[in-house]
Order: structure tokens, then sequence, then C-alpha cells
């Protein structure tokens, strides 16, 4: 059996916070691939809403915000193992909108074999200066949640040796693009910005914008912000969870975890966790804010996983295997509680499994004790 997550964000040159918190974003326009703020248009006039158009506006927001909370707080609370049975859900508070935008081809360039990490591609904008500045990048109504579904994607694994770093490093690039066309078709429905990460897959051990990869004490694989690169090392992913089995499934829904990071970044998810992270000294705060984060990146996991299940393939037995891998995966009790217990882990990467849509994926407006 794996052990628990170490801590998985290495700090690097710029300051940061505890150890396994994310250094803080870098300003905007800093460094090549950094997102750039969503400012209203220059020419766009701002509305001034009345008092009781406000209070209006408020109770609605409250409204939905409960509806959604009840929905997603349904499905986590049933939790048999390996069962993948939706239950009964109230109805949907959000859906997708229309394309609003005549998506942009997709035209990526290749990796290298070298540890350097591979530059974020970035597309086309996939909407106007006026609807981006429209985007809701807030933690609990952020306008990714509008995204519904994964679009079921042609992924084909194959089979490749996880303890063979040239076939590893090959299956991690491989299925990132699948992650790409997956997650880029999501984002522009609603008419968010979307640009690929970075990789840096090395054998043994690397030097990344975030630190060491693996951290000193960790084999998992870690996404920067201040670069938007996922670093990983095969060796060392082989090492932490070959012993739940030879198949690679596990193996990519960890990547697929960090992608989930990559669009937490790409929906201002993550900043606006950091702002709130500097914004209180509570050490239990904090760590709660961190557990929401990841928590929700593995429900984005889950998402992706089951968006691939009939290509990849993910055979009924294997999608056993790979659920029950997540009640082996949670917090060491001797360190820092910033990822959540395995029976968290377990639930939300269900959630995703089952339930699809990101919606569901909310964990910021869950109750504590679910994102324990």
């Amino acid at each position: 059996m794996p052990g628990p997550y170490p801590p998985p964000y290495p700090q690097g040159g710029a300051p940061a916070g505890p150890p396994g918190q994310y250094p803080p974003p870098p300003p905007p326009g800093w460094g090549p691939h950094a997102p750039q703020p969503y400012l209203p248009h220059p020419g766009a006039r701002q509305r001034r809403r009345s008092g009781a158009g406000s209070v209006i506006g408020g109770l609605i927001g409250l409204i939905s915000l409960v509806f959604v909370g009840l929905a997603v707080l349904g499905s986590l609370l049933e939790e048999e193992p390996g069962s993948v049975t939706p239950i009964s859900m109230p109805t949907e508070t959000y859906s997708p909108t229309r394309d609003a935008y005549s998506p942009e081809p997709y035209s990526p360039t290749p990796e290298t074999g070298s540890a350097t990490p591979t530059s974020a591609v970035r597309s086309s904008p996939a909407s106007t200066p006026a609807q981006r500045a429209r985007l809701d990048r807030s933690l609990t109504n952020n306008t990714l949640y509008r995204a519904g579904a994964l679009p079921k994607t042609n992924c084909r694994a194959g089979n490749a040796n996880i303890y063979n770093h040239a076939q590893l490093k090959a299956l991690i690039l491989k299925t990132s693009r699948c992650m790409d066309r997956a997650w880029s078709t999501a984002l522009k429905r609603v008419g968010m910005p979307w640009y690929r990460p970075g990789y840096a897959i090395v054998q043994t051990r690397g030097r990344g914008a975030c630190g060491d990869y693996p951290a000193r004490g960790s084999n998992v694989p870690y996404y920067c912000p201040a670069n938007s690169t996922i670093y990983a090392s095969t060796s060392a992913v082989a090492r932490e969870y070959g012993p739940l089995g030879s198949w690679h499934g596990f193996i990519v829904s960890l990547m697929a975890h960090e992608y989930g990071h990559h669009v937490q970044n790409l929906s201002g998810i993550l900043h606006e966790r950091w702002r709130r992270h500097l914004s209180t000294s509570s050490q239990s705060q904090r760590l709660l804010l961190s557990r929401r984060l990841e928590l929700q990146a593995t429900c984005m996991a889950g998402m992706f996983m089951r968006s691939v299940e009939a290509s990849y393939p993910i055979t009924p037995a294997r999608r056993s295997a790979l659920l029950n891998a997540y009640n082996y995966l949670g917090d060491n009790p001797r360190g820092p509680r910033d990822h959540g217990s395995t029976r968290s882990n377990y639930a939300w990467f269900r959630q995703g499994y089952v339930r699809q849509k990101a919606y569901q994926c909310n964990t910021w407006v869950m109750p504590a004790s679910t994102v324990s």
C-alpha cells in the first residue's frame, strides 16, 4: 500500500506561505506564460444597480448556492466503494451556455526528450474582451461551473510499462493531449480562454520553477502556477503507486489532478484561493482552503477519467480498481492536513467520475465535514 500524500508543492525562490502551500501567483504580465488579468473593456459602461436590485440579486445568488450545495452533498453522501451508479440529484442549477465563438484550430508544439519544460501553448482568444470581463472568477460561482461535462474523448492508452521511463513519459504526454482536447472544449463552451500547460518529465530528479521535483520526501508530481508547468519523475510515481498495480490508469489520474490545477489557474480559482490564504492568519482556515482546492482537482481528475472510459479503455474491473485506489490516498497523519482524508479523496474522485459535470466539483460551497 503506498503512503499518503507527502507535502506536494515545493517552494522556489518566490515568496511563499507555509510548507505545502502554493507560492503566490506572479504579478500580472510576469513571465512569458503568466495569465493576464480580466479587466472591463475601457469603453464599457458600468451599470449601477439599485439597492432593491442588489438585494434581490444577492438573494437569488444565495438560493442558487444552496441548491448547488445540496446537489453536490447528496451525491457525496452515497459512498459505496466500486459503485458508479448515480443517485437522484436535485435539478441542476448551472447549465452550459451556447458557444458564442468559432473554435480556433489547435496547433500544439511537440515535446522534446529533455528535462526542460515545454512551453505552455496559448490558443487564440475564445471570447471578446467584453465577454471575458463578464467571467465570474470567484470560488463559489465561477464561470467554470457552467461548463457541464467533459466531451467523450478518444484516448487510447495502450499497454505502457509504468517502470519504463520512455514508455511512461510517452503515455503521460499522449494522455495530456486528451486532457487538452477535453478541457479546451469545456472552457471555450463558456467563453473562457485556454492554453496548454507545459510539461517537464524526467526519469529521476529535476529542478523547476517551484523547486525540486519530486520534492524532498515526496514522490508525487506537481503543478507550478509560476510558469503553468506540470513536473513529474517517472521513477518516483512508479515507486510510489506501483504497489496499486501495474495498470497505468491511476498514475494518469494523478496527472489529470495536476491538470485540474491548471484549470483552476485558468479560471481564477487558484488566484482567489491564494488571496484568501493571505487574508487569514488562521492555520486551520488555510488548511481548509488547501483541502478544498486539492479535492476539487481530484474531482476534476475523476471527470477526465470518465470522459475517456470507453476508449482508454477503462473496463469495469479497472474502473473498480481505479475508484478503490483513492481509498488509499490522503493526508499523512503526521503531516499537514492539506489534501484531505482518504475518505474525502475517494468521495470527491468518485463524485467527478460518476456525476461528471463541473458544478458537481464545487467544493467551495460544501460543509467542512465533506472536505475533511
